[in-house]
């Protein structure tokens, strides 16, 4: 009976290893270890994140980068998108937070305005549309991993901009685009990162609760 019961766990871990493996079968080594580069230092990234330090943006960079090229070869085009746009902003992001260090003792992390909810659904907006385009123009539009890519690229578009003013409610879009990403990169052959995407959702529900609270206490101090 143990024997039995152990055979039957063998089989189930060999399954679910080769349902993990199986997706990267036909990859390249050298797309397997961007891969893996890519979510280290995204996963860093987002740790960084939840301390508000500056090193959120290099590591978060070369990050996304890299996936600027998975992304594309893979045919997530929404998911292309935004990593260009993410680096781009990581940028600014960088600049802002660096020069806000210098010149007014750090960008203070805060709730969101009336104008900042504005601004956040037009970038929301702004985004669907435009990856709908893109979807459309390269005949994508009709499978149905595009749809969630779509959304879920419009949601990660916010949270970069709310992350760059360091506004809580950054981690909110993050943590649904994060769920919406789960199985959306499995499907596409990467489950390297959709591991990450799982830790990612873990770290974002954290950095919500850790910048709430610092926010709710630099309220009351001012």
């Amino acid at each position: 009976m143990i024997s039995g019961w152990y055979m039957l766990q063998r089989q189930r871990m060999s399954s679910f290893v080769d349902f993990f493996i199986e997706p990267y079968m036909e990859s390249s080594t050298i797309n397997i270890a961007l891969e893996v580069i890519a979510v280290f230092l995204g996963i860093l990234s987002v740790v960084l994140a939840q301390r508000a330090h500056i090193g959120v943006y290099p590591t978060g960079i070369i990050s996304t980068s890299i996936y600027v090229y998975l992304t594309f070869i893979t045919a997530l085009y929404g998911e292309f998108i935004i990593n260009i746009y993410h680096t781009a902003m990581s940028f600014y992001g960088w600049h802002k937070w660096k020069t806000k260090n210098i010149s007014d003792k750090g960008l203070a992390i805060n709730f969101s305005s009336r104008k900042d909810y504005f601004q956040t659904a037009l970038h929301w907006s702004i985004t669907f549309l435009f990856t709908i385009g893109i979807y459309y123009i390269f005949g994508k539009i009709h499978y149905t991993y595009a749809w969630a890519d779509i959304f879920a690229t419009a949601i990660f578009f916010a949270g970069m901009y709310q992350m760059a003013s360091k506004k809580v409610e950054n981690w909110l879009f993050w943590i649904v685009g994060n769920i919406i990403s789960i199985p959306l990169y499995f499907i596409k052959g990467l489950p390297f990162t959709s591991i990450q995407f799982i830790i990612f959702t873990c770290l974002a529900i954290r950095g919500y609760c850790v910048w709430k609270k610092i926010a709710k206490t630099t309220t009351l101090n001012v």
